[in-house]
């Protein structure tokens, strides 16, 4: 049976390949005689697993070694808490708002610290970025935190701002939960990187953390033990049982990851596929992406019928064509495609043509 492309923002599609590795391998482990989720996280047979899924993220990344990379739990809504609780020590926080995700992360770091909005792009929507040299940053700043990739609102950094050139000697605090692996990261400009996994390297419930040595050992007395990323570090992610399955299989996905090329061959298939998209979209008087084009996601493409009387039909029509999960989110409306590392451009052709098609049937 042919699989249908699945256009999910999160939980979205995983690679097929993966998907059969682990479906293999489901009742026994490489000759253990256990499945991955039946062994003890201290283990050898797990201890494997995680040793190399942690050398092969450091690869992909190019993570320099003055970085400690920790998996974790509670996604990135988590995160919006614990990153103030570990980096703020209770004083003021720049955020730059580019949409719903880095409004939730303000909103929720108030709790632990003195959040201070830097820049925001509500007045356009958040089709736009707010161009750095505008940012008021402060300067007693623990950090400042942006979203580089807003998965509801379809906007990218395409390049990370240098806070140092602004001025700041803030630590860059990024969520690259939706476009983490899809292209390389400059950690020269970043102090702290964290993603939750659900969207370009596995099943939800493991968070990954990238963090810079120095910014260890500052929690806040209020911090639970077991997200002090010092203590999550010093016990390299065992302090308490981590997601094992969920560290699993983000590590069949590096290794997939590693066999297509890596992140670099992952930018250019990505690059390739957005383009696709976006240039039909952009040919078309049916359709319409409000995002401005410097700063649309290669990650999650919103679209709007103009007349969206059709919006149901369209629906319909995508499901019957094997094209699923393209509604838009609740809070936006239209249509959004996610199309992570894990789609390939073949999908996103199957996608055109139905776009190409409807419209003519509409007529």
């Amino acid at each position: 049976m042919t699989r249908p492309y699945n256009f999910s923002a999160g939980p979205a599609a995983m690679p097929e390949a993966v998907l059969r590795t682990a479906a293999a391998e489901m009742l026994d482990w490489h000759g253990s005689g256990m499945g991955v989720m039946e062994m003890s996280h201290r283990g050898k047979e797990f201890g494997a697993i995680y040793a190399q899924a942690e050398t092969d993220l450091r690869e992909l990344l190019a993570v320099p070694t003055h970085f400690k990379i920790l998996f974790m739990q509670g996604g990135g809504l988590a995160e919006n808490a614990i990153v103030p609780l570990n980096l703020s020590r209770g004083g003021a926080v720049d955020f730059v708002l580019t949409g719903s995700w880095s409004q939730k992360s303000a909103k929720e770091a108030q709790r632990y610290c003195q959040a201070h909005v830097a820049a925001s792009a509500e007045d356009s929507h958040f089709t736009t970025l707010p161009d750095p040299a505008t940012w008021q940053l402060r300067r007693d700043a623990s950090y400042v935190h942006l979203c580089s990739n807003e998965t509801i609102h379809g906007v990218e950094f395409h390049s990370l701002p240098d806070l140092k050139a602004l001025g700041s000697d803030a630590p860059l605090v990024i969520d690259f939960s939706s476009h983490v692996l899809s292209r390389p990261v400059d950690w020269s400009r970043v102090g702290l990187a964290f993603g939750g996994a659900q969207k370009n390297v596995g099943p939800a419930g493991v968070t990954l953390v990238v963090v810079r040595e120095d910014l260890l050992g500052h929690a806040l007395p209020a911090c639970p033990t077991a997200f002090d990323y010092k203590t999550v570090a010093d016990n390299g992610s065992m302090y308490n049982t981590p997601p094992t399955y969920a560290i699993y299989m983000a590590g069949l996905t590096f290794q997939w990851l590693k066999a297509q090329g890596g992140v670099a061959e992952m930018e250019r298939r990505n690059i390739a596929k957005a383009e696709l998209l976006y240039g039909y979209l952009d040919a078309s008087s049916f359709y319409v992406n409000k995002v401005d084009k410097a700063c649309r996601s290669r990650m999650n493409v919103p679209f709007f019928l103009r007349d969206e009387s059709r919006n149901e039909a369209f629906l319909a029509g995508a499901k019957a064509r094997g094209l699923l999960q393209l509604k838009g989110h609740k809070s936006v409306g239209g249509m959004r495609a996610s199309i992570y590392n894990a789609m390939p451009i073949e999908g996103v052709q199957a996608l055109v043509d139905y776009l190409r098609d409807f419209e003519k049937e509409q007529a």
